[in-house]
């Protein structure tokens, strides 16, 4: 079946870095695009970027342009997101993932927290 499972969260301080990694399992993960949403406590879950499956196209919330980078390896079924300058905004959990077919799936998230 399906499974995405998200690493690399954590606490930081404000300005400091984290990468996130997401490993996929059960599709065919080199055909898809890949996807970061996260969501803050009280809001609704919002876009973070997106991946081409070839890996040379990215799209990204117009708040984490320049701070934020979406990667992939397709050889370790893998898609990261290397996270730097964070703000205190940037406080959520982080969630992959991909469309199959008509449906959405997503990883069990990690945790991000910004704070001094």
């Amino acid at each position: 079946q399906v499974q995405l499972v998200e690493s690399g969260g954590g606490l930081v301080q404000p300005g400091g870095s984290l990468r996130l990694s997401c490993v996929a399992s059960g599709f065919s993960f080199s055909g898809k695009a890949m996807k970061w949403y996260r969501q803050a406590p009280g809001k609704e879950r919002e876009f973070v970027a997106r991946i081409s499956w070839s890996g040379d196209i990215t799209y990204y919330q117009d708040s984490v342009k320049g701070r934020l980078t979406i990667s992939r390896d397709n050889a370790k079924n893998t898609v990261y997101l290397q996270m730097n300058s964070l703000k205190p905004e940037d406080t959520a959990v982080y969630f992959c993932g991909v469309v199959l077919g008509k449906s959405d799936y997503w990883g069990q998230g990690t945790q991000v927290t910004v704070s001094s």
